[in-house]
Protein backbone atom coordinates (compact mmCIF):
# COMPACT_ATOMS: atom_id res chain seq x y z
CA UNK A 1 0.00 0.00 0.00
CA UNK A 2 1.57 3.44 -1.11
CA UNK A 3 2.57 6.27 1.49
CA UNK A 4 0.11 9.02 1.22
CA UNK A 5 1.34 12.35 -0.38
CA UNK A 6 1.78 14.80 2.56
CA UNK A 7 0.37 18.41 1.27
CA UNK A 8 2.41 21.36 1.01
CA UNK A 9 3.12 23.50 4.03
CA UNK A 10 0.54 26.62 3.84
CA UNK A 11 2.49 30.07 3.61
CA UNK A 12 3.00 32.37 7.08
CA UNK A 13 0.37 34.57 8.03
CA UNK A 14 1.76 37.92 7.49
CA UNK A 15 2.19 39.92 10.99
CA UNK A 16 -0.81 42.43 11.53
CA UNK A 17 0.51 45.85 11.70
CA UNK A 18 0.08 48.09 14.95
CA UNK A 19 -3.59 49.35 15.31
CA UNK A 20 -4.85 47.28 12.41
CA UNK A 21 -6.76 44.84 14.63
CA UNK A 22 -9.92 44.35 14.15
CA UNK A 23 -12.15 46.61 11.65
CA UNK A 24 -11.85 50.00 13.70
CA UNK A 25 -8.43 51.55 14.19
CA UNK A 26 -7.41 51.71 17.85
CA UNK A 27 -7.41 55.60 17.37
CA UNK A 28 -11.03 55.88 16.54
CA UNK A 29 -11.80 52.87 18.96
CA UNK A 30 -10.41 54.75 22.18
CA UNK A 31 -12.60 58.19 21.32
CA UNK A 32 -15.68 57.65 23.84
CA UNK A 33 -18.94 58.80 21.32
CA UNK A 34 -19.90 62.29 21.07
CA UNK A 35 -23.20 63.29 22.25
CA UNK A 36 -25.72 64.38 19.24
CA UNK A 37 -25.71 68.09 18.16
CA UNK A 38 -29.21 69.31 19.00
CA UNK A 39 -30.85 71.60 16.58
CA UNK A 40 -29.90 75.02 16.33
CA UNK A 41 -33.80 76.95 16.56
CA UNK A 42 -34.45 79.26 14.06
CA UNK A 43 -35.17 82.60 15.12
CA UNK A 44 -37.61 85.11 13.86
CA UNK A 45 -36.17 88.50 12.45
CA UNK A 46 -35.86 90.63 14.99
CA UNK A 47 -36.62 94.79 13.53
CA UNK A 48 -34.15 96.57 15.93
CA UNK A 49 -35.93 100.06 16.50
CA UNK A 50 -34.85 103.45 15.16
CA UNK A 51 -34.55 104.44 19.00
CA UNK A 52 -31.33 101.88 19.48
CA UNK A 53 -29.15 102.64 16.81
CA UNK A 54 -30.03 106.74 16.42
CA UNK A 55 -30.96 109.20 19.35
CA UNK A 56 -34.72 110.89 18.88
CA UNK A 57 -34.84 114.06 17.89
CA UNK A 58 -37.21 117.08 18.36
CA UNK A 59 -39.14 118.76 16.41
CA UNK A 60 -39.79 122.33 17.45
CA UNK A 61 -40.61 124.51 14.51
CA UNK A 62 -43.08 121.46 13.06
CA UNK A 63 -44.87 121.53 16.72
CA UNK A 64 -45.34 124.99 16.48
CA UNK A 65 -47.02 125.14 12.78
CA UNK A 66 -49.08 122.43 13.83
CA UNK A 67 -50.61 124.09 17.46
CA UNK A 68 -50.95 127.37 15.03
CA UNK A 69 -52.98 125.30 12.82
CA UNK A 70 -55.00 123.76 15.56
CA UNK A 71 -55.59 126.67 17.12
CA UNK A 72 -56.93 128.38 13.94
CA UNK A 73 -59.36 125.01 13.44
CA UNK A 74 -60.53 125.34 17.25
CA UNK A 75 -61.03 129.02 17.11
CA UNK A 76 -63.17 129.31 13.80
CA UNK A 77 -65.30 125.58 15.16
CA UNK A 78 -65.75 127.62 18.32
CA UNK A 79 -67.35 130.96 16.62
CA UNK A 80 -69.44 128.59 14.75
CA UNK A 81 -70.94 127.12 17.59
CA UNK A 82 -71.36 130.62 19.74
CA UNK A 83 -73.28 131.85 16.37
CA UNK A 84 -75.18 128.81 15.45
CA UNK A 85 -77.10 126.00 17.43
CA UNK A 86 -74.38 123.64 18.41
CA UNK A 87 -76.35 120.04 17.64
CA UNK A 88 -76.82 122.21 14.05
CA UNK A 89 -73.01 122.92 13.20
CA UNK A 90 -71.84 120.35 14.76
CA UNK A 91 -73.82 117.51 12.33
CA UNK A 92 -71.74 119.42 9.33
CA UNK A 93 -69.04 117.43 7.94
CA UNK A 94 -66.62 120.73 7.45
CA UNK A 95 -67.02 120.97 11.78
CA UNK A 96 -66.14 117.12 12.36
CA UNK A 97 -63.38 116.90 10.08
CA UNK A 98 -62.17 120.40 11.39
CA UNK A 99 -62.15 118.94 15.08
CA UNK A 100 -60.51 115.46 14.03
CA UNK A 101 -57.64 117.61 12.47
CA UNK A 102 -56.91 119.81 15.29
CA UNK A 103 -56.92 116.79 17.74
CA UNK A 104 -54.69 114.61 15.21
CA UNK A 105 -52.49 118.16 14.86
CA UNK A 106 -52.22 118.77 18.52
CA UNK A 107 -51.27 115.22 19.15
CA UNK A 108 -48.87 115.34 16.49
CA UNK A 109 -47.35 118.64 17.24
CA UNK A 110 -46.87 117.02 21.34
CA UNK A 111 -44.84 114.00 20.16
CA UNK A 112 -42.83 116.51 17.58
CA UNK A 113 -41.74 118.42 20.71
CA UNK A 114 -41.15 115.60 22.80
CA UNK A 115 -39.56 113.38 20.30
CA UNK A 116 -41.97 110.35 20.50
CA UNK A 117 -43.03 108.04 17.27
CA UNK A 118 -45.22 110.18 15.12
CA UNK A 119 -48.55 109.67 15.06
CA UNK A 120 -49.48 106.40 12.14
CA UNK A 121 -49.69 107.65 8.81
CA UNK A 122 -52.96 105.83 8.20
CA UNK A 123 -54.15 108.43 11.17
CA UNK A 124 -53.02 111.72 9.93
CA UNK A 125 -53.47 110.98 5.90
CA UNK A 126 -57.44 110.52 6.77
CA UNK A 127 -57.43 113.67 8.79
CA UNK A 128 -56.29 115.10 5.75
CA UNK A 129 -57.85 113.55 3.01
CA UNK A 130 -61.14 115.08 5.27
CA UNK A 131 -60.01 118.46 5.10
CA UNK A 132 -59.05 118.26 1.45
CA UNK A 133 -62.54 117.12 0.95
CA UNK A 134 -63.96 119.91 2.98
CA UNK A 135 -62.21 122.33 0.92
CA UNK A 136 -62.88 121.22 -2.58
CA UNK A 137 -66.56 120.65 -1.94
CA UNK A 138 -67.15 124.01 -0.61
CA UNK A 139 -65.10 125.54 -3.46
CA UNK A 140 -66.66 124.21 -6.05
CA UNK A 141 -70.26 123.19 -5.28
CA UNK A 142 -71.22 125.35 -2.40
CA UNK A 143 -69.56 129.07 -2.41
CA UNK A 144 -71.56 130.16 -5.30
CA UNK A 145 -74.25 128.50 -3.86
CA UNK A 146 -78.15 130.97 -3.65
CA UNK A 147 -78.96 131.70 -1.29
CA UNK A 148 -75.53 131.58 0.15
CA UNK A 149 -74.53 128.47 2.27
CA UNK A 150 -74.40 128.64 5.96
CA UNK A 151 -73.15 126.67 8.45
CA UNK A 152 -74.87 128.23 11.18
CA UNK A 153 -78.50 128.62 9.18
CA UNK A 154 -78.16 132.21 10.13
CA UNK A 155 -75.78 133.70 7.49
CA UNK A 156 -76.64 137.53 8.44
CA UNK A 157 -76.35 136.98 12.45
CA UNK A 158 -72.66 138.05 12.31
CA UNK A 159 -71.39 138.36 8.59
CA UNK A 160 -68.11 139.27 9.82
CA UNK A 161 -67.40 136.58 12.09
CA UNK A 162 -69.09 134.25 9.68
CA UNK A 163 -66.84 135.06 6.15
CA UNK A 164 -63.60 134.61 8.34
CA UNK A 165 -64.33 130.99 10.53
CA UNK A 166 -65.64 129.92 7.16
CA UNK A 167 -62.42 131.34 5.13
CA UNK A 168 -60.18 129.51 8.01
CA UNK A 169 -62.50 125.96 8.07
CA UNK A 170 -62.96 125.80 4.53
CA UNK A 171 -59.27 127.58 2.94
CA UNK A 172 -56.98 128.08 5.50
CA UNK A 173 -56.77 124.85 7.51
CA UNK A 174 -56.95 122.22 4.98
CA UNK A 175 -54.29 124.04 2.79
CA UNK A 176 -51.79 124.33 5.64
CA UNK A 177 -52.88 120.91 6.72
CA UNK A 178 -51.93 119.46 3.41
CA UNK A 179 -48.71 122.00 3.29
CA UNK A 180 -47.57 120.58 6.94
CA UNK A 181 -48.16 117.19 5.63
CA UNK A 182 -46.16 117.22 2.41
CA UNK A 183 -43.61 119.38 4.47
CA UNK A 184 -42.76 117.80 7.70
CA UNK A 185 -43.73 114.32 7.59
CA UNK A 186 -42.01 111.33 6.30
CA UNK A 187 -43.01 109.74 3.00
CA UNK A 188 -43.45 106.11 2.00
CA UNK A 189 -45.34 105.74 4.77
CA UNK A 190 -49.56 105.22 3.20
CA UNK A 191 -49.97 102.00 0.93
CA UNK A 192 -53.98 101.36 -0.83
CA UNK A 193 -54.83 99.12 1.61
CA UNK A 194 -55.82 102.64 3.87
CA UNK A 195 -57.93 103.83 1.01
CA UNK A 196 -61.04 101.90 1.82
CA UNK A 197 -61.39 102.42 5.39
CA UNK A 198 -60.92 106.13 4.65
CA UNK A 199 -63.49 106.15 2.52
CA UNK A 200 -66.53 104.60 5.22
CA UNK A 201 -66.71 107.89 7.23
CA UNK A 202 -67.84 109.84 4.11
CA UNK A 203 -70.20 106.78 3.62
CA UNK A 204 -71.50 106.56 7.58
CA UNK A 205 -72.04 110.13 6.52
CA UNK A 206 -73.86 110.24 3.91
CA UNK A 207 -76.18 107.66 5.86
CA UNK A 208 -76.61 110.04 8.76
CA UNK A 209 -77.29 113.17 6.57
CA UNK A 210 -80.23 111.18 5.20
CA UNK A 211 -81.62 109.76 8.19
CA UNK A 212 -81.36 112.92 9.69
CA UNK A 213 -83.57 114.71 7.09
CA UNK A 214 -85.94 111.68 7.31
CA UNK A 215 -86.29 112.40 10.92
CA UNK A 216 -86.65 115.79 10.98
CA UNK A 217 -90.38 117.55 9.91
CA UNK A 218 -90.90 118.19 6.89
CA UNK A 219 -90.58 122.01 5.90
CA UNK A 220 -88.01 122.29 8.71
CA UNK A 221 -85.23 124.83 7.53
CA UNK A 222 -82.35 123.20 6.71
CA UNK A 223 -84.00 119.67 7.06
CA UNK A 224 -80.90 118.60 4.80
CA UNK A 225 -77.19 120.16 5.71
CA UNK A 226 -76.06 120.63 2.20
CA UNK A 227 -77.98 121.54 -0.58
CA UNK A 228 -76.50 118.52 -3.29
CA UNK A 229 -78.44 115.89 -0.55
CA UNK A 230 -81.57 117.83 -0.65
CA UNK A 231 -83.99 115.27 -1.07
CA UNK A 232 -86.97 117.64 -0.65
CA UNK A 233 -85.82 119.59 -3.94
CA UNK A 234 -83.90 116.62 -6.09
CA UNK A 235 -85.59 113.48 -5.12
CA UNK A 236 -83.57 109.86 -4.05
CA UNK A 237 -82.35 109.28 -7.38
CA UNK A 238 -80.51 112.53 -8.01
CA UNK A 239 -79.17 112.87 -4.47
CA UNK A 240 -77.97 109.01 -4.77
CA UNK A 241 -76.19 109.55 -8.13
CA UNK A 242 -74.46 112.70 -6.30
CA UNK A 243 -73.11 110.81 -3.65
CA UNK A 244 -72.04 107.97 -6.19
CA UNK A 245 -70.50 110.99 -7.87
CA UNK A 246 -68.57 112.33 -5.14
CA UNK A 247 -68.04 108.97 -3.93
CA UNK A 248 -66.03 107.99 -7.07
CA UNK A 249 -64.19 111.75 -6.35
CA UNK A 250 -62.98 110.81 -2.68
CA UNK A 251 -61.65 107.64 -3.99
CA UNK A 252 -59.38 109.23 -6.64
CA UNK A 253 -58.49 111.45 -4.39
CA UNK A 254 -57.67 108.60 -1.83
CA UNK A 255 -55.52 107.05 -4.14
CA UNK A 256 -53.98 110.60 -5.43
CA UNK A 257 -52.69 111.35 -1.61
CA UNK A 258 -51.08 107.75 -1.45
CA UNK A 259 -49.29 108.32 -5.19
CA UNK A 260 -48.36 111.48 -4.46
CA UNK A 261 -47.00 109.83 -1.06
CA UNK A 262 -44.25 107.56 -2.77
CA UNK A 263 -42.99 109.87 -5.13
CA UNK A 264 -42.66 113.28 -2.77
CA UNK A 265 -39.25 113.48 -0.87
CA UNK A 266 -38.16 113.63 2.24
CA UNK A 267 -37.89 116.52 3.89
CA UNK A 268 -37.55 114.82 7.80
CA UNK A 269 -33.81 112.72 6.40
CA UNK A 270 -31.06 113.09 8.40
CA UNK A 271 -27.81 113.57 7.08
CA UNK A 272 -25.04 111.49 8.27
CA UNK A 273 -22.00 113.09 9.77
CA UNK A 274 -18.97 112.42 7.57
CA UNK A 275 -16.30 109.98 9.45
CA UNK A 276 -13.09 110.50 7.81
CA UNK A 277 -12.79 107.29 5.68
CA UNK A 278 -15.04 105.59 3.21
CA UNK A 279 -15.67 102.19 2.09
CA UNK A 280 -13.92 101.13 -1.24
CA UNK A 281 -14.44 98.29 -3.91
CA UNK A 282 -13.11 95.37 -3.48
CA UNK A 283 -9.49 95.22 -5.75
CA UNK A 284 -9.18 92.19 -8.01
Amino acid sequence: MAAPIPSPPSPPTPPTPPGAAGTTPRIYRDIPDLPAIPRIPTLPPATVPATAVMAPRRHPWAAVCRLLIAAAAAAAVTAELLIGPPAHVLSHFTIQSNILLALVLTISAHRAWTARRPLPAGVTGAAVLYATITALVHHVLLAQTTPPFSITDAPATHPLWQSVAGQILCTATPAAALLDWLLLTAPDRLHLGQAAPWLLYPLAYLAFSLARGQLLAPGTADRYLYPFLDVDHHGYKHVLGNALLLGLSFSALALLLIALDHVRPNPTRRHRPKTGFRLQPPVG
